[in-house]
């Protein structure tokens, strides 16, 4: 089947796992937020040929961030928008460092909190994003993406975490992804799951397309690999874009 073709520009919008913080390759005109050459994204752009396309995603980027700083990208010309957020309001680097480091019982409690934040002040926070990014490129046809598992089952790796703890963190993903979706759907935009995608590649399975924790690049860590985004993002995003 011939791609869909894009009436208007492509506008990437959204966080580290948009930008491809941890794929390597980073572009001089985005080294700050770890803008890769090697993110869905550009490999989307190089495969479809848009009219034009802004790279605005950037590393850390939480849905307020979004809102204030990648939206004057957005024009009634816009034909396509792609974005993923909330992994950064939901506090998702400090709830593995406590699943690391805290035991059962801390884990618990740091996934308590964040659930907390994202049924109250993510929830709201992606309202009033998404009702900007409509008003903006009202013809646009958004796709929001999900986030992967982070961690395999009953898989041996360094510095993995107990099999309770890591199916935690997933549970917690799978709730963080359900209230994306559930806000995206209600504003008339698609949500695209990656779950299955990355099913069999999370961090301690055999080939995993996610990095582990890396003290030397720690923003790094815990994001998708180069083959994450061109074998796990990548065709989630081709089969709905």
């Amino acid at each position: 089947m011939a791609p869909r073709t894009v009436a208007g520009g492509y506008v990437a919008l959204g966080d580290s796992y948009s930008s491809g913080a941890g794929a390597g390759d980073y572009l001089d005109s985005g080294k700050e937020c770890k803008r890769s050459s090697r993110a869905f994204p550009v490999l989307w752009a190089e495969a479809h040929a848009p009219a034009s396309f802004t790279f605005a995603a950037c590393n850390g980027a939480g849905a307020d961030d979004v809102l204030t700083s990648q939206l004057g990208h957005l024009s009634p010309r816009t034909g396509l928008v792609t974005l993923t957020v909330g992994g950064s309001d939901s506090g998702f680097v400090s709830v593995i460092a406590k699943c690391a480091l805290g035991g059962s019982d801390g884990c618990l409690s740091a996934v308590s909190r964040a659930r907390t934040t994202i049924d109250g002040s993510l929830s709201a926070a992606l309202d009033r994003l998404y009702s900007a990014i409509r008003s903006r490129a009202p013809a646009a046809r958004v796709v929001v993406l999900g986030y992967p598992h982070l961690y395999h089952l009953q898989g041996a790796c360094a510095l993995g975490l107990p099999d309770g703890e890591r199916a935690t963190l997933n549970d917690a993903v799978d709730h963080l992804n359900a209230v994306i979706a559930q806000r995206a759907t209600a504003h008339g935009f698609t949500f695209a799951d990656v779950t299955a995608a990355f099913a069999g590649h999370e961090i301690c399975s055999s080939r995993p397309w996610l990095r582990g924790v890396d003290v030397l690049a720690i923003t790094e860590s815990y994001h998708p690999t180069a083959p994450g985004q061109s074998l796990g993002y990548l065709p989630v995003l081709t089969r709905v874009a």
